[in-house]
């Protein structure tokens, strides 16, 4: 409110009060001329209704001020009794004579409320009545101020309204520590009515173990007013009625107003939020590995013990720090660079797929690692929650089956080597056997043989080759096999075609060797038995993997088929009692087909026979 000081002792008939005085008694003696300019003045002052009453409360005197607030011309009011400018409810409370009887025995008296205009309109006032005394103490009459406070009025109403209705709990106070103003939401809160907070000290929300710091906390905020969060870094709590305590974040407002500095604070409980961070904290605490959290600027936030005993630093030493600390020196310059990739898309992941990764101790040894990220929301931004295992015991075991596993292949490779040698030797001793043995019967055996022993260093061959014989590639020996039987027996590739569909199925050593030779059985039966009636036909060798990881075998033939008065042990005697076994050690199941096509079909599972 803007007060208005007037040194000045003022002749009271100069305002034109008539029968107030004598001039002979006046009591405030300044010459004509002054009164005149402060006569000029006062009716010029346009922003405050200023007028005279006498003892009755009859308006004496007019100015500009109080003709623009009230509406009324000077020659409308002079005369009236002075409670026009009030509500009828006022009036009837007998509320004008009230003030001027607290005036005449005060001296003084303020208020602010509604007053009307000449038009009927209501305005929000704040009103100063001064009793005139002479020197002798003698009332004659009443001095009065207005000032139109409707807009202040408005925007104090606005403001009272976004107040109450702010979700949160909001107290105002002075800058004496005084509450001014309360909402709804911090009755609910601090569990105390309206007016057992309005004009009470601040300090009865703080806990008792804190109030007597609070003060000067206070006034430190209000030698430096700006908006911003109250205790960082703190944990705060305020106290209900009740005494009981609950955890809080307080934002801290500075509002200028006419009675001096307020501060606006807005109070939450975070009681909920305080139980899911110690929840979330137990949780990290009692994980098996490693964990450690992050901002986005690289500094550790939390670590649980096992990060303790895993990297040998104590909690106080890495939290704080530049998670860099945990990270080999020879890769520290190119993590923060990562470390920002990540964060500018956060997603839950292993961290540096398909690289090694290691940690690093507080004495500067190394270790590897695996990392696991998980981008965890807060009201501080994104943190970064890892979760890190020492896999030193598994890398050395991998070690360890590494070597074994390039010791075994060179085992292998060494066996399959000697023994391809060692049939190759076999198939030219039948061969000079077959030069020297005339008897038909005998060569036929004999070729029979060198053919099986053939194909079986074939096989041998094609597995010596293979870089992997975990995953031999089958299509390579069936394109090789093929062809060798072709030439073996003499067939005329225009009448009898052999037709192969192998696909990308790879076999381990263990499914290869006997797949390969229950085809060259197969193949070398059909080439033997199937097409001696019409001499030409098609033979079909097809291997495919399926969905549920096992393997199908089909070979086909369009030959004269198997006669249905052959029973399975006359079959087995047709030279495919080795079929049978083959099948049994590949744990597969065999199907037969008598004729059109003559076919086998055998599906056995895809796994290493040697790791059973």
């Amino acid at each position: 409110m803007q007060v208005i000081k007037f040194n000045a002792r003022i002749n009271i008939n100069s305002f034109g009060v008539d029968n107030m005085a004598d001039d002979t008694t006046n009591a405030w003696e300044l010459g004509d001329s002054d009164n005149s300019r402060f006569r000029l003045l006062v009716d010029g002052i346009g922003d405050y209704a200023i007028f005279m009453l006498d003892l009755q409360g009859r308006v004496c005197s007019w100015n500009k001020g109080a003709a623009h607030i009230k509406g009324y011309s000077k020659e409308e009011v002079l005369g009236q009794h002075f409670s026009i400018f009030y509500t009828e409810d006022a009036i009837r409370d007998q509320v004008p004579e009230a003030e001027l009887e607290h005036a005449a025995l005060g001296g003084r008296f303020e208020d602010e409320g509604w007053r009307r205009r000449k038009d009927g309109s209501e305005f929000w006032a704040n009103v100063v009545i001064t009793a005139l005394s002479d020197q002798n103490g003698v009332l004659h009459g009443y001095g009065k101020i207005i000032k139109d406070m409707t807009e202040r009025k408005r925007l104090e109403e606005r403001f009272r309204r976004v107040v109450e209705s702010a979700p949160n709990a909001m107290v105002m106070i002075n800058a004496r520590g005084r509450i001014e103003m309360v909402n709804a939401q911090a009755e609910r809160l601090f569990n105390y009515a309206r007016s057992e907070m309005l004009g009470q000290m601040v300090e009865i929300l703080v806990p008792e173990r804190f109030q007597h710091g609070h003060p000067e906390k206070r006034g430190m905020f209000l030698g430096n007013p700006q908006s911003r969060p109250m205790g960082a870094g703190r944990d705060l709590f305020g106290r209900r009625k009740d005494g009981s305590e609950f955890p809080v974040e307080i934002g801290l407002n500075p509002i200028e107003t006419e009675d001096g500095m307020m501060v606006l604070s807005s109070i939450v409980d975070i009681s909920e939020r305080k139980r899911l961070e110690e929840r979330f904290r137990r949780v990290v605490e009692s994980a098996p590995n490693a964990m450690v959290m992050i901002s986005a600027q690289g500094r550790i936030e939390m670590v649980n013990t096992q990060a303790e005993i895993l990297f040998d630093y104590t909690r106080a030493e890495m939290l704080g720090q530049m998670v860099e600390i945990l990270v080999p020196e020879r890769f520290r310059h190119a993590h923060p660079g990562k470390r920002d990739m990540f964060f500018g898309d956060p997603q839950s992941r292993p961290m540096g797929a398909g690289r090694d990764l290691f940690g690093r101790r507080k004495d500067g040894s190394e270790f590897p690692i695996e990392i696991g990220l998980n981008p965890i929301e807060t009201d501080e931004g994104i943190l970064v929650l890892s979760s890190i295992v020492d896999i030193s015991d598994r890398k050395q075991k991998e070690g360890r089956i590494q070597e074994a596993l390039k010791e075994k292949d060179l085992l292998l490779g060494e066996i399959h080597h000697r023994v391809k040698n060692n049939l190759q030797v076999v198939h030219s001793l039948l061969s000079l056997q077959s030069s020297l043995i005339s008897d038909v019967a005998v060569k036929g055996m004999l070729m029979d043989s060198q053919n099986r022993i053939q194909s079986m260093a074939l096989i041998h061959q094609t597995l010596y080759q293979s870089n992997n014989f975990a995953r031999v590639d089958f299509a390579d020996f069936l394109e090789a096999l093929i062809p060798n039987l072709v030439n073996s027996y003499g067939i005329d590739a225009e009448k009898i075609s052999l037709k192969i569909n192998a696909g990308s199925v790879y076999l381990p050593i263990n499914s290869a060797i006997p797949c390969g030779l229950l085809i060259n059985e197969l193949v070398t039966n059909a080439l033997k038995h199937a097409f001696q009636d019409s001499g030409q036909g098609e033979i079909n060798v097809s291997l495919s993997q399926q969905d549920n990881n096992r393997v199908l075998l089909v070979v086909s033939d369009t030959g004269a088929g198997i006669p249905d008065d052959l029973d399975i042990d006359q079959i087995e005697t047709l030279g495919l009692r080795l079929v049978s076994l083959l099948s049994q050690q590949l744990d597969g199941t065999l199907t037969i087909r008598r004729r059109q096509p003559t076919q086998f079909s055998l599906e056995f599972p895809l796994i290493d026979h040697e790791k059973r």
